[in-house]
């Protein structure tokens, strides 16, 4: 019916979107991470893959809550996620990001989300455009700071405490070089690396220190932005499925992926991806509903009517 993933910067949304299923990443702190190998600790946070937004309801229900053995776990009262689906957005005030919707978008994934626009103004949703000026700056304020909380996080990776522990070892300076250079991916390597640099003297002020800087701006434009409407609507990706392998050369094509996806994880706030139709290949498009911190009931209820109505 469900599994559970952790998004750091859209890995619940985005396979959700290319899958065709329902993905959602509650608001940061929603759910316990005990146990949850750490990435990224101010991004990561767990959420539901589903067959429909009733089956996520359902699941969040029982995950949802504080729990003493994650510090980060918010104590905040855990309503009744599935009674929010009422299939009735009349009166709800939707904001369409006006940033989402440039360069790079593909045509189908434009005609599918302007379909979803119409269905919700057809059932009494109040449509207006928003701004959310800081969003240029996502992608790169996203992976300096992941990559330096993914250094720090996975610096216990050590062969001697955590993980693979290199069986080439002789002494303790080869069992680190070793097990870490056996045990992580190229990907996962780069990441530390880049962290690892970010963090280094002389370039934490230039990069890590500024980016926080901006994420508190990015931030303090979604808190704007819900001033004036109830949720947002947008893209979850900007193309459907990639080939197998397509991108792993060309990282920064890869981490482009993430573009509509990551400033959910910045601003600590929920997002849920629900399909929307297919492209002209017949690969499924998904459609991102975000909204303020702890507002996964109107979120779960605006993609339940778009899920009925699709």
């Amino acid at each position: 019916m469900a599994t559970l993933g952790s998004d750091t910067g859209g890995s619940i949304r985005q396979p959700a979107a290319f899958c065709g299923v329902v993905g959602l990443k509650p608001t940061y702190g929603r759910v316990s991470r005990y146990g949850l190998v750490a990435l990224s600790s101010s991004f990561d946070q767990i959420g539901p893959f589903a067959n429909s937004v009733r089956d996520a309801a359902r699941v969040l229900q029982v995950i949802a809550g504080h729990d003493d053995r994650d510090s980060t776990s918010a104590d905040v009262a855990v309503p009744a996620y599935e009674a929010a689906l009422k299939n009735d957005v009349r009166g709800k005030r939707i904001g369409l990001p006006v940033e989402a919707f440039g360069e790079g978008l593909s045509p189908d994934i434009r005609r599918a989300i302007d379909r979803c626009v119409d269905l919700l103004r057809a059932g009494g949703a109040v449509i207006s455009d928003v701004r959310l000026p800081h969003s240029p700056y996502n992608i790169s304020t996203y992976y300096i700071l992941m990559t330096a909380e993914a250094s720090s996080n996975l610096a216990r990776y050590d062969g001697a405490r955590y993980g693979h522990r290199s069986e080439e070892a002789h002494d303790m300076a080869s069992m680190y070089t070793r097990s870490r250079s056996e045990g992580f991916g190229p990907e996962t390597k780069r990441r530390i690396m880049l962290g690892t640099y970010v963090l280094s003297a002389g370039y934490y002020d230039a990069y890590y220190r500024k980016a926080q800087r901006v994420r508190r701006l990015i931030q303090g434009d979604f808190f704007q932005a819900f001033r004036n409407v109830d949720c947002l609507l947008m893209p979850t990706t900007p193309t459907t499925a990639f080939g197998s392998g397509e991108k792993i050369d060309d990282p920064l094509a890869m981490y482009l992926s993430d573009i509509y996806t990551v400033s959910a994880n910045l601003a600590g706030i929920p997002a849920i991806s629900v399909p929307c139709g297919t492209d002209a290949r017949g690969l499924p498009i998904g459609v991102q509903v975000l909204g303020p911190q702890f507002g996964e009931s109107l979120l779960l209820n605006v993609a339940g009517y778009l899920e009925q109505a699709n």
